[in-house]
């Protein structure tokens, strides 16, 4: 458990946190139209960076940040626009490059997704904070020596819980292994508390967060993925994939009713009640859940999906996402002072870590538990335990994320058995592999 008077600074937390997210109604829209090239500062003109991203959880921090970074450099504007909670963000960002109406700074998951758009991308290897990163952070974003984003927060991903509700039901440790799981859930019914809230309505917590661990699990998920773009590997008949599937199948017979029709904010709202005392999320779930219950004792364990203790002590961590800057912009310098200014100002680092609770990604940024809460605190002595598996979704092909999660809302719903279901995810590759 975390110790919540240990204040040692996180100086060397990964990831920043740069969720970009706001409304762009309040955009000036005139400003959009005078896009001279050359720098804003130096020919007096005022220019537009416009931003869209699929963080929804900084909003508002974000217009705050909107309005100060705009008094300090008067001659740019932020056009700053989100499509996220739930909805599919790639598919948006392709009709904003379709329409002609291209953004600036853009969000892209690093790996495969990088390699998708990478005449887009515009090299940042110069900018300041890029030695500052921490190695890990740089990775998905880093090809040929050469950085071409900059990443968004460290982010964690396993079952966060009620560790009051454990204790009443007398569980003393977090469960390793999915027999201790399990029995947890059986306590925690005794005491006439629902285990898991299950917000399997959601494409995203399955098919891109969820179905992570069934291939971090691999021997070597890097070989394991070659092979399914080859032919030569399959998730039919693969054993950690069945493994999953019964995890799968343990978090809905111990859940709430109707998965299937419960989404994110529910299943929030579950949890920070008092109802449910386990829910797949993040550890972004942290302010979600401070809005709704202060103070809330919680914290964070990894998913495990078979009895091997020391395979399933580990926690599912990466980068969600990077800030890129679209080469081809008119405002591409702009962009990136608004990039720097935000991992290098007193208010934009204040922001990262007290205000959106994130891990930051930049050795520069100092973090103490108190500051990214329990949760945080929780998924950074993961990554200091040296106890983490990547995210693997931004190695998947373009589109399947979603294919996957249709694959086990049917599997839920009984619509096809474990068999079926491992041919319908590789079906899915298949399609859409390259």
């Amino acid at each position: 458990m975390m110790k919540k008077h240990s204040a040692l600074m996180l100086s060397s937390v990964m990831l920043m946190s740069v969720v970009l997210a706001a409304c762009g109604g309040n955009a000036d829209k005139s400003a959009s139209n005078n896009t001279s090239n050359g720098s804003a500062g130096n020919s007096g003109a005022v220019k537009t960076v416009k931003i869209f991203q699929f963080k929804t959880e900084i909003v508002e921090g974000l217009n705050e940040l909107k309005v100060e970074f705009e008094k300090e450099h008067p001659n740019i504007k932020l056009d700053i626009q989100t499509v996220g909670g739930g909805a599919d963000y790639g598919a948006a960002l392709k009709t904003k490059f379709a329409s002609g109406d291209a953004p600036d700074i853009f969000s892209n998951g690093g790996y495969a997704e990088m390699a998708l758009w990478a005449d887009k991308l515009e090299d940042l290897s110069d900018q300041p904070w890029v030695k500052d990163l921490i190695p890990l952070a740089a990775e998905p974003m880093t090809k040929d020596g050469k950085t071409y984003g900059m990443p968004m927060n460290l982010e964690g991903i396993g079952y966060v819980y009620n560790k009051d509700l454990f204790a009443k039901a007398g569980i003393t440790e977090t469960p390793k292994t999915i027999s201790q799981l399990e029995e947890a859930a059986k306590k925690l019914q005794a005491i006439n508390v629902t285990p898991f809230g299950n917000a399997y309505q959601e494409w995203w917590l399955l098919g891109i967060q969820g179905i992570s661990v069934a291939f971090a699990q691999q021997d070597n998920v890097d070989e394991f993925i070659k092979g399914l773009n080859d032919g030569t590997a399959s998730i039919v008949g693969n054993e950690k994939f069945k493994d999953w599937s019964n995890l799968l199948n343990l978090t809905v017979k111990y859940g709430q009713k109707n998965p299937l029709t419960t989404d994110a904010n529910t299943h929030l709202a579950l949890f920070a009640k008092g109802e449910t005392a386990m829910m797949q999320e993040g550890n972004w779930a942290q302010t979600l859940v401070d809005n709704i219950t202060p103070d809330m004792n919680i914290g964070m364990f990894p998913m495990p999906i078979n009895d091997d203790a020391a395979m399933n002590d580990k926690l599912s961590v990466g980068v969600p996402a990077n800030l890129v800057v679209n080469k081809e912009s008119g405002s591409k310098e702009e962009a990136k002072t608004f990039l720097n200014w935000l991992v290098t100002s007193d208010m934009g680092k204040e922001y990262i870590v007290k205000k959106w609770k994130f891990i930051p990604a930049l050795s520069t940024i100092p973090a103490t538990p108190e500051d990214i809460g329990l949760l945080g605190a929780d998924v950074w002595n993961y990554v200091k335990e040296d106890k983490v598996y990547g995210l693997q979704a931004s190695k998947f092909p373009d589109g399947v994320t979603q294919e996957f999660a249709s694959s086990i809302q049917e599997l839920i719903a009984g619509k096809v058995d474990e068999a079926g279901w491992e041919k319908g995810m590789q079906a899915a590759w298949d399609k859409l592999k390259k």
